[in-house]
């Protein structure tokens, strides 16, 4: 990834309306551009939007790959099938289909949290039940070099 790609931290909790539209963060609004990608996040069992111009760099690498059998192929379509370009109305919010709420839980809490390329969008059960103990993320964080 470019060093000069948004980057995007913090967490928000909030719910979805009775329509199934998300308000997506402000802080994260300016950052996600005014045409962004909304995606599932496999293997986790979340959303993700990305900005156009890190999805635009996460499809060249895509396409880069010299394995092109049947299993690239699938993947590439189960992907993109469950893969919109998405934008924010004027009051920041933009509707969740169906079949992605689906897929990520999602009812009506959510956690939206910035992870580092994209905002995650998580049920807020499902993101409770996978986020790390502070031991793990420690101990992980001296693995990597980290601390």
């Amino acid at each position: 990834m470019h060093a000069d790609l948004p980057r995007f931290t913090g967490s928000v909790e909030h719910a979805l309306d009775e329509k199934g539209r998300l308000i997506v963060p402000a802080r994260f609004r300016e950052r996600l551009g005014a045409g962004f990608v909304l995606t599932i996040a496999q293997p986790d069992p979340c959303l993700a939007f990305y900005p156009a111009p890190t999805w635009a760099e996460f499809c060249r690498r895509l396409e880069e790959v010299p394995r092109k059998d049947d299993s690239y192929r699938r993947l590439v379509r189960h992907l993109f099938a469950h893969t919109e370009e998405v934008a924010c109305d004027a009051q920041g919010r933009l509707l969740i289909p169906g079949p992605l709420r689906e897929y990520a839980g999602i009812e009506r809490e959510v956690v939206s949290i910035g992870s580092l390329t994209r905002v995650e969008v998580w049920a807020k059960e499902r993101y409770a039940a996978h986020a790390l103990p502070d031991g793990e993320v420690a101990e992980f964080m001296a693995q990597l070099g980290l601390y």
